[in-house]
């Protein structure tokens, strides 16, 4: 089975295939298959923007297609950045720049009140046009400081316990992460369907 990923992200595409592998689905980039489409995100929820993403490269390619969209949701800031988290602090900032801006603005903000999660919305769009949509989160707080080399985006000032996203290993991380969490889901509900329809 291949689907076709509608992300630009190398670290979300990564993911992607680490998670489907074992399942016999294939991943192949929005890039390899229609090359040029920009799909604007304008969605006010995670779910909407991610059918935009899934249902414009259905359209384009005509193949099933997977689309995600995710963000932090930091409690002390309201739930921000939320949907806007690949937009935070403006377009075309860097993470590294996007996370020197949120720990300034939660500077003064003690240990017990830095609870936030990651949140991602799976939408999947099988070659017949059938959707089906599945959201996962996981909860835990923003640190003080950077740590770690792995990960992406917010990843090295997201703590679960005194471990940042960037202190774990693939196998660590896509078994407790929203997006390792959201694809486990989205494959057993592939399954259930397949069974539905022999």
């Amino acid at each position: 089975m291949k689907v076709v990923a509608a992300t630009g992200n190398p670290g979300k595409l990564r993911e992607f295939e680490r998670i489907f592998a074992p399942f016999g689905i294939t991943v192949v980039s929005q890039k390899e298959v229609c090359p040029g489409l920009e799909i604007e995100e304008n969605g006010n929820t995670f779910a909407e923007n991610a059918f935009l993403k899934a249902d414009g490269v259905f359209r384009a390619a005509g193949k099933a297609a997977i689309a995600d969209d995710s963000g932090l949701c930091v409690d002390a800031l309201g739930g921000r950045p939320g949907v806007y988290s690949a937009r935070y602090g403006g377009e075309g900032l860097g993470y590294a720049e996007k996370i020197n801006m949120l720990l300034e603005e939660l500077r003064d903000v003690p240990r017990e009140k830095r609870t936030a999660r990651f949140v991602a919305h799976i939408c999947y769009i099988d070659q017949n046009g059938r959707q089906m949509d599945v959201e996962e989160s996981c909860e835990g707080w923003i640190g003080y400081a950077p740590k770690g080399e792995h990960g992406f985006g917010f990843d090295p000032v997201f703590m679960v316990g005194d471990r940042s996203f960037s202190e774990l290993d693939d196998a660590e991380k896509d078994a407790i992460s929203h997006r390792g969490k959201a694809l486990r889901a989205l494959v057993e509900l592939l399954r259930k369907n397949d069974e539905a329809d022999r």
